[in-house]
């Protein structure tokens, strides 16, 4: 059986982050939730206040030998911007802040290699953080797989499409089944 390793990403809504991580090779498994707050087990409701301290992130299950640490960070770092505090478009707030938490100081030297070499593709800092997880809680059952069984809901259609498609056209070598 293959080994795998996981990784907490937080790039603004879960549901953005899942719908781009979930197409690629080698991903096994993706779970939206929330990371490196101070309630223990919030609700979604809790963590939308912007009180608790948590990020909406989805932590990313995968096969190292079938797609690296630093080829999902690329994808990460290209599919949300990087350079916004707090904030994905119109959605504002700690809880929607870039993040890479990271489990080990490999996972975290590559994070920062990975930011380094995209960097001067943007025209502003980037402003993610790379820190340690201190926790994660997957969050409710009503929202995993969100965008795979709402794509017609207006924000999927409205914020979450387009970015599926840049993942499309950028990475369709890197899908597990190519649209």
């Amino acid at each position: 059986m293959a080994q795998t390793d996981s990784i907490v990403l937080g790039g603004g809504c879960f549901w953005c982050t899942e719908a781009v991580m979930k197409p690629l090779r080698g991903v096994e498994r993706v779970v939206s939730g929330y990371a490196n707050g101070h309630v223990k087990n919030p609700t979604y409701r809790e963590v939308c206040s912007g009180r608790t301290g948590h990020n909406e992130v989805v932590e990313v299950t995968f096969d190292p030998d079938v797609v690296s640490l630093h080829d999902l960070l690329a994808v990460f770092f290209a599919t949300h911007d990087p350079t916004t505090l707090n904030r994905q478009g119109a959605d504002r707030g700690t809880q929607y802040r870039s993040g890479v938490y990271y489990t080990t100081e490999e996972q975290k030297a590559t994070a920062e290699a990975v930011a380094a070499e995209v960097a001067p593709s943007f025209d502003d800092p980037i402003v993610t953080e790379i820190v340690p997880l201190d926790s994660f809680y997957p969050a409710e059952d009503y929202h995993q797989d969100y965008f795979e069984r709402n794509p017609a809901q207006p924000y999927c259609a409205a914020v979450i499409a387009p970015k599926v498609t840049k993942l499309r056209s950028r990475y369709l070598d890197k899908l597990a089944v190519p649209a």
